[in-house]
């Protein structure tokens, strides 16, 4: 699954001219092989002992070109680090309230959300977004 992910997601910034270095290569992979939404300094201390020279700036700019062709949604929650999001397809999040982890839960889209605040408004939507927060039940099992 992640080998397709990978391919299609190689042939993208190919389409888009955008040079695939061995960093860009390794952000691109961790991301698609993570779960657990991470900031650019997750992965970066992730990525260090296999790139040395790499600096954060780096995967800072690997994620924006990235981002930009379409491949990750960066998520802002209103603290100061971004999280970054391989999948594309219509989710939702739930975070944690102690620990900060985010997973990804899936339910149809709010389009009759969407049509009914743009007659209530006169806006036009351009798009949403839903976030729940909780306790996970790690941290469930770590109060009892």
């Amino acid at each position: 699954m992640v080998e397709n992910k990978m391919k299609k997601a190689l042939d993208t910034l190919k389409k888009e001219g955008i040079r695939i270095t061995p960093q860009r290569h390794a952000v691109l992979e961790y991301l698609l092989e993570s779960e657990t939404h991470p900031t650019a300094d997750d992965i970066y201390k992730a990525l260090e002992e296999k790139f040395p020279n790499m600096s954060v700036a780096t995967v800072y700019n690997n994620l924006r070109a990235l981002r930009n062709v379409g491949l990750i949604r960066e998520l802002t929650y209103g603290d100061d680090s971004s999280r970054f999001d391989c999948n594309m397809t219509e989710h939702y999040h739930i975070m944690c309230e102690d620990c900060g982890k985010i997973v990804d839960f899936h339910y149809p889209p709010l389009d009759e959300v969407e049509s009914l605040a743009e007659k209530v408004t006169g806006f036009e939507v351009s798009h949403h977004r839903m976030e729940l927060y909780g306790i996970c039940n790690d941290c469930k099992k770590a109060l009892v």
